[in-house]
């Protein structure tokens, strides 16, 4: 990744003792700290479980917002067990006038803003006031959802999710770059955690007849725990490397807790960036060198929200005892259910070549599309077990991005590397969600 980003080089650089063809080994906490790693470890477990919960919920919600009626009374409902009436009769798969793409963009579209903002200035921000930030949109947008009256009001809740969760990831990915590098694969467990917990809690509290409504507002503790995660739980970073940073780890903690400068002389203008100095053209440079890992998780996640957002909900069986609404939430959970079990995996497998899962991705893309034109699948059922897999490579695909991207930075570039990447994902579903409007429209105008 540039003249600095290797692995390899950067193991040779740092201590004589490591050769070039050595991997180094992780050391274990000493026992005074193993406390704190566990704390570390379970904080980010957690700030990726709050962060991701309510852009998941919203994804997940996308049928009922988009079916939304207006009762009398002007009480907003959406019926948590509709009878399945075509929206378009004209069309055999039972078409929403509007696709659920649309809540797709208003998901992440100001996520896909922040991203590409970030790397230039978001640093000048405190941790602090980001988190507190991200954790006050996150309850704006299920209250402002839950209490709507219509549509564009609620996708203007969606777009506070989307702030949030965008925000969020671009925090907490950059504040790993002070702890041990296990913290990555805690903090992806934790955001697959959200996307099984949240869209698994949005289709259980709907299939027991909870109202939409209530659904929503029973998931406000969520903001609340990612902030008492967050202030409370995660401690001061250790140096990563022994005979290292203690000075600049300590002072790399301060704006975490105070928006202040730290004191000590070593660094009385230290910005929560642990790498402010990097000029333009090292910043080019590591971004020249991120380009094998940011394409194949491009090419991951629009084939998977493609499938999520353009095809679900066109992925229609009659022949079942699932209303519409249900299968699309069911789709949604088992999806879930394979990104955790995978963003999960890393101290199991890891995989260096991504490439793979992208090619597998698209294969699922083009297989399901057939199936929408021809309808040969003859079961809910098989469409289960694909969406189920389409999961398990996403969120392989997510962890092992990050986790290589950790192992080829050099230190003083890993902050960086870690937000701008943070873009691929997001770019990816953004793209995918412009291209399955059209496609909606197009499908459901067929008779």
């Amino acid at each position: 990744m540039g003249g600095s980003a290797g692995s390899r080089r950067r193991l040779s650089d740092s201590e004589g003792a490591v050769t070039a063809q050595e991997p180094r080994e992780p050391r274990p906490p000493p026992p005074d700290r193993q406390g704190a790693h566990w704390k570390n470890a379970m904080g980010f477990w957690l700030l990726g479980l709050c962060n991701n919960f309510s852009y998941v919920v919203m994804l997940s919600a996308a049928h009922d917002i988009l079916g939304h009626k207006r009762a009398s009374g002007n009480q907003s409902h959406v019926d948590p067990d509709p009878v399945p009436t075509p929206h378009n009769n004209s069309s055999r798969f039972d078409c929403n006038s509007v696709s659920t793409a649309a809540v797709l963009l208003a998901d992440i579209l100001p996520t896909l803003v922040i991203k590409l903002l970030a790397p230039l200035g978001l640093h000048l921000l405190p941790y602090s006031p980001r988190v507190l930030f991200s954790g006050v949109c996150a309850a704006g947008s299920f209250i402002l959802v839950a209490f709507s009256h219509s549509v564009v009001t609620s996708l203007c809740g969606v777009v506070l999710a989307s702030i949030s969760s965008g925000l969020g990831e671009v925090t907490f990915l950059s504040l790993t770059a002070f702890y041990p590098r296990a913290v990555i694969s805690w903090w992806s467990s934790g955001t697959g955690g959200a996307g099984l917990l949240g869209a698994l809690s949005y289709l259980g509290l709907t299939q027991v007849g909870l109202s939409p409504q209530h659904t929503l507002l029973s998931m406000l503790g969520i903001p609340a725990l990612l902030l008492a995660s967050y202030f409370f739980l995660l401690t001061s970073p250790g140096p990563q490397d022994p005979g290292g940073e203690e000075e600049a780890e300590r002072a790399a903690r301060q704006p975490l807790m105070s928006s202040e400068a730290p004191e000590t002389p070593e660094a009385p203008e230290w910005k929560p960036d642990s790498s402010p100095g990097l000029s333009l053209q090292e910043k080019w440079t590591v971004f020249k060198g991120l380009q094998c890992y940011i394409l194949p998780l491009v090419l991951v996640y629009f084939a998977e929200y493609f499938i999520n957002q353009g095809l679900f909900e066109l992925l229609f069986f009659r022949n079942t005892s699932l209303s519409h609404a249900q299968q699309y939430r069911w789709y949604q959970m088992l999806y879930q259910a394979g990104v955790f079990a995978s963003r999960s995996s890393l101290r199991c497998f890891h995989i260096q070549f991504t490439w793979a899962l992208a090619l597998l991705q698209c294969f699922n893309l083009v297989f399901l599309l057939v199936d929408v034109w021809l309808s040969f699948l003859p079961s809910i059922y098989i469409v289960f077990l694909i969406v189920l897999y389409e999961g398990l490579l996403g969120g392989a695909a997510y962890v092992n991005t990050f986790h290589n991207i950790a192992l080829e930075t050099s230190d003083e570039h890993r902050e960086f590397a870690m937000a701008t990447a943070c873009v691929s994902d997001t770019l990816g579903i953004s793209l995918s969600g412009l291209l399955a409007l059209p496609l909606h429209d197009f499908l459901c105008r067929l008779s």
